[in-house]
Order: structure tokens, then sequence, then C-alpha cells
């Protein structure tokens, strides 16, 4: 059993802060919450899609701590935000949209299409299926490419599931990955030699 560290002597109001519960022992059985006061297997989809869409979170973060003070980095982030606002709509049932105070809309898609169409022009990518590794930031985005598909892919069982709305929760994960396609390539710069796939 672990002892309760005392507070050092003069120690600031910040410092003695209690910290956020990690382990609840609520989940023990198989359940867990979503946005509200129901709770549901570990095994929903809504669950499952959120799962994958955190593990994208993680798989771009660990892409963006190879990028640090870049505007890769700085892209990443902005991604990883568009995320977690995509995870509180999964997490929320429908009758509890309102509470929302983000939501993605045709704006959020927008601008990543703009992101898309401005770093395609600048980007030569060629028209043939590419080995990921061509460095360890342009592979590490390349995965985080290959989890947000999955994720994608694990939301449209919600959405034909009737739990989530897709109007535009899938049209900006479609271009999360596509946008993370190309920023892979623009990792890559100069360094993919050419090479044709078997």
């Amino acid at each position: 059993m672990l002892s309760r560290v005392p507070a050092r002597k003069g120690a600031s109001a910040r410092d003695s802060t209690r910290s956020a519960r990690v382990t609840t022992r609520t989940g023990d059985g198989g359940e867990t919450s979503l946005f509200g006061k129901g709770r549901v297997r570990k095994t929903d989809p809504r669950v499952v899609a959120l799962g994958d869409l955190d593990e994208a979170q993680s798989a771009i973060g660990v892409a963006r701590a190879m990028a640090p003070k870049s505007a890769l980095g700085r892209q990443l982030l902005e991604l990883q935000q568009g995320l977690y606002v995509a995870m509180s709509e999964v997490a929320t049932p429908s009758k509890d949209l309102a509470r929302l105070t983000t939501r993605l809309d045709a704006a959020a898609v927008a601008k990543l299409e703009s992101a898309l169409e401005w770093l395609k022009a600048r980007t030569p990518i060629e028209g043939r299926f590419v080995i990921p590794g061509e460095n360890p930031i342009a592979a590490a985005v390349d995965y985080a490419r290959t989890v947000a598909r999955r994720a994608e892919r694990s939301v449209v069982v919600c959405v034909d599931a009737g739990a989530v709305s897709g109007e535009t929760l899938l049209p900006w994960l479609n271009r999360l990955s596509d946008l993370l396609f190309v920023l892979a390539r623009a990792a890559e710069g100069r360094s993919r030699p050419s090479r044709k796939v078997p």
C-alpha cells in the first residue's frame, strides 16, 4: 500500500491541488459511461469507435512529438484538437448533442479540404501505391493515417446502427485520413526514391 506523501512546507495552493481520479473501479464489471447518465458495455460499437479514435489521437501525437515547433507539428496538433471534437460527438447520445459547446460542421470539413489542396499543390504525389518508411516522421504520419482509417470504419458501424450522425463526422474523418496521407508525402520531401511495388 502506498503511503500518502505529506505536502512540502511552503507549498503553493497549486501544488496541493487534488489530481484527477484515474482508478474509479466503476468499469470493473465491463461497463462504462458515455456522455450522460446511461452506462453501456465496453463492447458497444460507440466505445469501440472511441477507442479507435483515441488510438488515432495517440498515433498522431507520436508523429507530432517527432516534429516539434514546425508547421507539420502545428498541423498535427490541429488535427488532434478536431479529433477530440469528433470523440465528443460519438460519446454523446443524439438527444444530448445540444449540450456540446463545440461541434464539427461544414466549416471544419472545408478547413481540412483547404489544407489538403494547399499541400497537394506543393507536394508531388505519384499515382502509385506507397511503401511507408522513407524517414521516421513520414512513417509515423502514415501509421497515424492507417489508424484514422480504422477509426473511420468503426464510426461507420455506429452511423449504420443509427447511434451516431455521420452527416459531418464521416466527411471530416475521411478528409483527416486524406490529409495525413499528403502530410506523410510532404514529410518525405525528396527522400523517396523511385521504386515500384511488385
